[in-house]
């Protein structure tokens, strides 16, 4: 029986899994390696450790993590999980069946491509999928948009706050916007082609153009794409885990899923999709999931009795109920008898404590009621 079982070694199951260990939790990490970055040559914004390649970033986590004697690694996939009569789980890696006490989802999301060769020759070195990320790189450059929906609009427009000019290319679909939102993008001067991408040219770190079907080259430096993403696995449903309607696992402020003992953190979870804000949703879950193994909290308000072992040194007894709490009774009633005989020795009401420089020889102090210093 672990305490924890983290689904996912990326930045969100890694930093989770620091923060079980940092609480003395033995935890298990498994990872399939199949990370949403693992073709990104550099990733940027992670104050400190920008730019950085996600592969040596992900190796000095998993270095770091391995000095930790709570922490066991497993190369592999969760490819089921369920949730016991008991309140305690079976997560199934690769075939053996694993019982734990908490389970952490970091697995992540899966982008849909773009359809155009040589396309992984260019993804994560000139070709990417988030503005945000990789926006600063495209700056007074011609960039291309790979999308059809009506959120390549806002996509589109967004890539000009850097590129010098934008085009969008729909891959051969109709463009799914309305004559309000080609007016938009044609206001900014961004052309809608609604042609199919058939490969893209150039070296990998030099992307010179993009090559359609009606044979034109649409010359670009950088390429961004807004099709789809969806969630890398289906664990969270499997265990009962309501999700919200992009499609992303419903958590709490700490992390928690709607099925207790269950965390999630990272991309699968709604909010930003950065490096950053995936290890900070990670440690938050971390520290939720440890803290609910001590009975410390971490649970959702009035699930705290689905919880195996919700009972900790936090919680267990009410204060007249804690242990030694008779001795620390006794202790302070033992306190007030000198405090009460010292007044009386002294004539006065209550005790008198000596000032700070006005200890003399004449006036000796008992130091059972000498205040601090």
């Amino acid at each position: 029986m672990h305490d924890a079982v983290v689904v996912g070694g990326g930045p969100a199951g890694s930093s989770a899994a620091l923060w079980l260990a940092r609480y003395r939790r033995p935890v298990l990490v498994v990872d399939s390696g199949e990370h949403r970055n693992r073709w990104v040559d550099q990733a940027h914004g992670y104050l400190g450790f920008d730019p950085m390649h996600p592969g040596h970033f992900l190796d000095v986590a998993h270095e770091e993590l391995g000095r930790y004697a709570e922490v066991a690694f497993r190369s592999g996939r969760v490819d089921a999980a369920r949730r016991e009569d008991d309140g305690t789980f079976t997560v199934e890696v690769d075939g053996e069946l694993l019982a734990t006490k908490r389970v952490v989802l970091a697995t992540g999301v899966r982008d849909v491509f773009p359809e155009v060769d040589n396309f992984f020759e260019h993804y994560g070195a000139s070709v990417f999928h988030c503005p945000t990320c990789d926006g600063y790189e495209a700056r007074d450059r011609a960039v291309v948009a790979f999308g059809w929906s009506e959120q390549v609009v806002g996509f589109a427009l967004t890539l000009l706050g850097w590129a010098r000019s934008v085009a969008v290319v729909t891959d051969g679909r109709r463009f799914e916007g309305d004559d309000r939102h080609r007016e938009r993008l044609a206001a900014q001067g961004v052309r809608v082609l609604e042609d199919d991408a058939v490969e893209l040219l150039g070296s990998r770190g030099d992307l010179r153009g993009v090559r359609l079907r009606s044979g034109d080259v649409l010359p670009c430096r950088l390429a961004f794409f807004t099709i789809a993403h969806e969630p890398a696995s289906d664990l969270d449903v499997q265990l009962g885990c309501a999700r919200e309607e992009d499609g992303c696992t419903a958590v709490d402020e700490q992390g928690a899923t709607t099925v207790p003992g269950v965390y999630a953190a990272g991309d699968m979870t709604p909010g930003l999709q950065l490096v950053q804000v995936a290890a900070a949703k990670g440690t938050v879950a971390g520290v939720a999931c440890a803290q609910s193994l001590r009975g410390e909290g971490g649970i959702r308000p009035g699930r705290e009795n689905e919880v195996p072992g919700y009972v900790g040194p936090m919680t267990e007894y009410e204060d007249a109920e804690r242990p030694g709490a008779e001795r620390l009774d006794r202790i302070e009633g033992e306190i007030d008898e000198i405090r009460n005989r010292v007044a009386d020795q002294q004539g006065e009401n209550e005790p008198r404590f000596i000032q700070e420089g006005e200890l003399s020889e004449d006036e000796p102090v008992d130091d059972t009621i000498a205040p601090p210093g």
